[in-house]
């Protein structure tokens, strides 16, 4: 999951950088916000799946892009596993 965001991402900025169509522009972007989200939702249950999907949303907080209240709602949705 981690791979597709930042292949998805890396998509996004190309699309927006190079000045792509608004289609383009908005196909990267909702492909982007769906990996991004997929992560969120993830429900890590091992130690090393929790430290790597909770590092890089470290990362992608850092960078300003973990700001909509889906993202926080699927993140705490993904703790909520059943024992």
């Amino acid at each position: 999951m981690i791979e597709a965001h930042s292949t998805a991402y890396a998509a996004f900025r190309q699309a927006h950088e190079v000045g792509g169509s608004s289609r383009d522009r908005d196909r990267a972007s909702q492909e982007e916000e769906t990996a991004l989200l997929a992560i969120c939702a993830y429900p890590a249950v091992s130690e090393g799946d929790r430290l790597a999907k909770a590092q890089y949303l470290l990362e992608v907080e850092a960078r300003g892009e973990l700001d909509l209240p889906d993202h926080i709602q699927a993140l705490l949705r993904s703790t909520m596993f059943k024992t």
